[in-house]
Order: structure tokens, then sequence, then C-alpha cells
């Protein structure tokens, strides 16, 4: 039987969510993403970030930023474990 040419079941979707939209005021997580965005004086993370031409882009430091504080907030100091929390 022939593959059915209006299905492509091996095509990956991709969804677009904001998720800035997932956090909801009030929380610990709106907190700080509020705080890293509208407080927080980066320009001099800013100079350090750059990747050479190889290997993956670089995660934003805000992102990285937020990470950090969310998991010291939590208690959360291992960077290990923050690593595998983050990969789940």
């Amino acid at each position: 039987m022939a593959p059915d040419p209006a299905h492509n079941y091996r095509q990956m979707t991709m969804l677009q969510i904001s998720l800035e939209d997932q956090l909801m005021p009030g929380t610990l997580e709106w907190a700080i993403h509020a705080l890293v965005e509208r407080r927080v004086d980066t320009p001099i993370f800013d100079e350090n970030y750059a990747n050479d031409e190889t290997g993956a882009p670089d995660y934003p430091p805000k992102i990285l930023l937020k990470v950090v504080l969310l998991a010291y907030a939590q208690g959360l100091i291992s960077s290990r474990y923050i690593e595998h929390l983050q990969r789940r």
C-alpha cells in the first residue's frame, strides 16, 4: 500500500506558545520574571554573551539568571541537580 501523500506522520509540529503567558501573576515564577525583565541591569552579562562559530548557541543571560534565582529561592543550590531538573 502506498503512503498517503496528504498525511506526513513523521513531520514535527511546532506550536507557538508564549511562555510568558503561562506565568500566573502573584506566583514566585512571575515575580522573578518581572524582576529580571524590569529591574535587573544586565549589560554586564551581555558583554560576555557570545559564542564562537561552532557549537550550540548560548542561552540568553536573562534566562539563566531566572533559572538560578528560582532554584535558589526554592533551596536548590546544586548546579547538577538544577541541570537535571531543567532537562526534565
